[in-house]
């Protein structure tokens, strides 16, 4: 499929857009989300959109909602909050709406790949965990990716709750106190999976840890907006510690 390099969008009249890559996360000027990897930016102006949100298609449909057909809007239709069904945080800008189920998804998570591949091993996108996720413990509803032996979960919500405390230390010079206080607040998930495999020859344990590892980092790179290349590798390892 074709991309274009150069793009007009109605948003940013003023200049033409280009396509470009980059591997320090931005805040998409669209949906008002953190994004990584293809952007279409003016330099200008400091203006960023994800590539998704630039060439966001005007109506969509999601395998999780079959009766749905999802509508994009600029702005949420409406005065009352709206949540994003995918990974329940504020819809702020830029949306897909059903208008006959209420429903609304961020570009990016109504564009979140249903499978995800590091390599190695395939990671499902699920509605709702029947295993408690890694960050938060809870089961039942969420948006999750969760792997085919169930061993390893975690809501797309709760990705997103430590992307943004962990670019605020990595990209935002949080002081170092604060630094310590996040890495001793994030799950490990290697100690978690280890305790999961209690009493298993240790390298069973040692491939389920190091499967985490990986796929935190490609998941990182999905709900950035770019799920093409495991670019959120420094963030992803920052969580994983």
């Amino acid at each position: 499929m074709k991309i274009d390099r150069e793009i007009h969008h109605p948003i940013h009249p003023k200049h033409r857009l280009r396509l470009q890559y980059t591997e320090t996360p931005f805040n998409c000027d669209g949906c008002k989300e953190a994004g990584i990897g293809l952007k279409y930016g003016c330099s200008d102006c400091d203006f960023d959109l994800h590539k998704i949100c630039a060439m966001a298609s005007p109506t969509i449909y999601h395998p999780f909602y079959p009766k749905c057909e999802f509508q994009f809007f600029y702005k949420p239709p409406g005065n009352e909050r709206r949540l994003c069904d995918g990974c329940r945080k504020d819809v702020q800008a830029f949306m897909y709406h059903c208008k006959r189920c209420g429903f609304d998804l961020h570009p990016c998570c109504a564009n979140l790949p249903t499978v995800l591949d590091d390599g190695e091993h395939d990671l499902y996108l699920s509605l709702k965990l029947t295993s408690p996720c890694h960050k938060c413990g809870r089961k039942g509803s969420g948006w999750a990716y969760r792997t085919n032996c169930k061993t390893y979960n975690l809501h797309v919500a709760c990705v997103k709750e430590l992307l943004v405390e962990s670019w605020q230390v990595m990209y935002l010079n949080i002081d170092k106190n604060k630094m310590r206080e996040l890495q001793t607040r994030l799950p490990s998930l290697k100690g978690t999976l280890k305790s999961h495999h209690k009493g298993q020859k240790q390298g069973k344990v040692m491939k389920c840890c190091q499967m985490a590892g990986g796929a935190i980092k490609i998941i990182v790179s999905a709900i950035l907006g770019d799920p093409s290349a495991i670019i959120g590798a420094a963030i992803g390892s920052f969580i994983s510690k």
